[in-house]
C-alpha cells in the first residue's frame, strides 16, 4: 500500500481491512505501508498513518499493489517525483490496483493508456477528459485490464479487494470476509445507483409525506394513484402534481423504483422463490419482476441474486492478467436481460401503477 500526504483514509483502511481479514480464513497476505522516504503521512482526514518501508526499502516484487487517492489528486498528478515512485513501484507489482482517484496518478503515470479503467463517478469525466488514451467506464464498480485494476469511490476499494482475495484464495474465503465485514461481495449494478428514497428530496408537504412513507414502509401494498389520493386526502391530479413537484417523477415510476429496492433487498439476503418475492414486494408475478429488473438494472433477478455467490471475477478467464473486464453481471445474463429488454420495450411503462 502507497500512502502519500493528503491520502484518503478508507482508500487505505478498506484494503487492507480485507486483506487482513482473508488471514482468519486461510489467506496468508503480508501487508506493508510504505511512504515514499518511509516517514508518517497525514490523511485528509488528519489522521496520522505510520510507514512500514520507504520506497526505496522495497526490494522485492509484490503480489498487489494499492495506490490510494485522495481529494487534492490534481495537485497530485502534477508532482513528478511521485509520478516516477508510482512507476518505479508498478515495475515490481504482479498486480497493479488504484483505490477511486488513484486512478488518476496511474494515468498521470502513462499506466492507463490504452486501457479501460475507471474511477469516483463524479470524477469519471474529468479521468476521459484529462487522458483521453484511457477508456474510462464510468458506472463500473472496478474494471481490471491486463493487470491493472481500478475502482469506484472509495469504498469500491472494498469491491475490488474481495475479488482480487477470491482469485488468490477462492470464493468461499472471499465469501467469509464479506459475512465478516458485513458488505456486499458483489454489490449489485454500477456505482451510480444509489437508493430511490434517500434520492428522494425532502418535502414539507405532509400529505405527499404520508404517501412516501407509505410506500416505503410496505412496498407490496395497494399504491395506485386512487390508493395514493385516499391516503393524501386530496384528489388523483393533486397527487400526480405534487409527485412532479416534489419528487421530480410520477407516481407509478416512483412506487416500481421503491419495489424494486425491496426486491433487491430480498434477493441480496434470502433464498425466497422468485413468485413469493414478486408478491410481496408488490410486483404480482414473476414476469413482472424480471421486465422491471430487465429495464431499470439490465440484469434477469436470478442473475441479480447469482452476484451475492461470487465477488465478481472475470468471465474471460480465471487470472486476474485476463483481458480487459468491467465486473458487471455476467455474459449469460446480459444476454438474458437483453431480450427481456426487448420484450419490455413493447410495454407501457406506467404498466406498475394498476399494480
Amino acid at each position: 500500500m502507497f500512502v502519500f500526504p493528503g491520502v484518503r483514509l478508507l482508500d487505505v483502511t478498506g484494503p487492507i481491512e480485507v486483506f487482513t481479514t482473508a488471514n482468519e480464513f486461510g489467506g496468508r497476505y503480508r501487508v506493508q505501508i510504505a511512504s515514499q522516504d518511509g516517514t508518517e503521512v497525514i490523511t485528509s482526514a488528519g489522521t496520522r498513518l505510520s510507514a512500514d518501508l520507504s520506497v526505496d526499502d522495497v526490494q522485492q516484487p509484490c503480489d498487489v499493489l494499492v495506490i490510494p487517492g485522495g481529494p487534492e489528486w490534481e495537485t497530485l498528478i502534477k508532482d513528478d517525483a511521485l509520478l516516477d515512485v508510482v512507476r518505479q513501484l508498478d515495475e515490481s507489482s504482479r498486480c497493479t490496483a488504484s483505490v477511486c482517484t488513484g486512478a488518476f496518478l496511474l494515468a498521470a503515470a502513462g499506466l492507463l493508456n490504452g486501457r479501460r479503467a475507471t474511477t469516483h463517478w463524479r470524477h469519471a469525466q474529468e479521468l476521459a477528459s484529462r487522458f483521453p488514451s484511457v477508456r474510462v467506464a464510468p458506472d463500473a464498480i472496478f474494471v481490471q485490464d491486463g493487470h491493472m485494476m481500478t475502482s469506484a469511490g472509495v469504498s469500491a476499494g472494498i469491491d475490488l479487494s474481495l475479488a482480487l482475495v477470491e482469485d488468490h484464495y477462492g470464493a468461499e474465503v472471499a465469501r467469509s470476509v464479506a459475512k465478516d465485514m458485513v458488505v456486499f461481495m458483489q454489490r449489485p449494478g454500477g456505482q451510480s445507483q444509489f437508493s430511490v428514497r434517500s434520492r428522494a428530496p425532502h418535502t414539507h408537504q405532509q400529505m405527499l409525506r404520508r404517501v412516501l412513507d407509505a410506500v416505503a414502509e410496505n412496498p407490496g401494498a395497494n399504491h395506485t394513484l386512487t390508493a395514493m389520493a385516499r391516503r393524501a386526502g386530496i384528489s388523483v391530479r393533486h397527487v400526480t402534481r405534487l409527485f412532479y413537484e416534489e419528487v421530480g417523477t410520477t407516481p407509478a415510476r416512483y412506487v416500481e423504483q421503491v419495489r424494486l429496492e425491496a426486491a433487491q433487498g430480498l434477493l441480496e439476503t434470502g433464498d425466497d422463490p422468485m413468485p413469493v418475492v414478486a408478491r410481496r414486494t408488490g410486483f404480482g408475478s414473476p414476469e413482472s419482476l424480471r421486465r422491471a429488473f430487465a429495464r431499470h438494472l439490465g440484469v434477469t433477478p436470478g442473475a441479480f441474486r447469482a452476484s451475492f455467490r461470487t465477488a465478481g471475477r472475470g468471465h474471460e478467464g480465471s487470472g486476474l492478467r485476463g483481458g480487459a473486464v468491467v465486473v458487471e453481471a455476467r455474459v449469460e445474463a446480459r444476454v438474458e436481460a437483453r431480450v427481456e429488454a426487448r420484450v419490455e420495450a413493447r410495454v407501457d411503462d406506467d404498466e406498475m401503477s394498476a399494480a
